[in-house]
């Protein structure tokens, strides 16, 4: 199973998580059972892309998100691509996969999706 999280740079498990999942700077990429570890150059529309960000992720054979948040249509769209989300994510990559299996996240909805990016 790949876990992707948005982040600040090429850090890997040490990267620390951006605070926005559509404006990451990248977005690494976790095999749970390999360990194996990629990070992803954010080439999504918000960064001058084209594509919609959720299928960037897609792309990348990614089934869970873990993110600080994102807008309802991203979840959506995660939402139609078949890909868990979960929000309220903060700290290294690392962190992150650690509280991720230890359940603590909150699976996003149309109600955890952060208010300000209603477009």
């Amino acid at each position: 199973m790949k876990v992707c999280v948005p982040t600040m740079e090429q850090g890997g498990m040490n990267d620390m998580v951006s605070p926005h999942f559509g404006r990451a700077p990248t977005f690494t990429i976790v095999d749970i059972e390999t360990k194996e570890v990629g990070v992803l150059p954010n080439t999504s529309e918000h960064m001058g892309g084209v594509k919609p960000a959720p299928e960037i992720v897609a792309e990348a054979d990614a089934q869970i998100m873990l993110c600080s948040g994102l807008g309802p249509k991203a979840v959506q769209m995660f939402k139609q691509l078949g890909i868990e989300v979960f929000v309220g994510a903060g700290g290294t990559v690392k962190d992150m996969i650690s509280n991720w299996e230890s359940g603590i996240f909150q699976e996003a909805t149309e109600e955890t999706a952060c208010r300000e990016h209603r477009h």
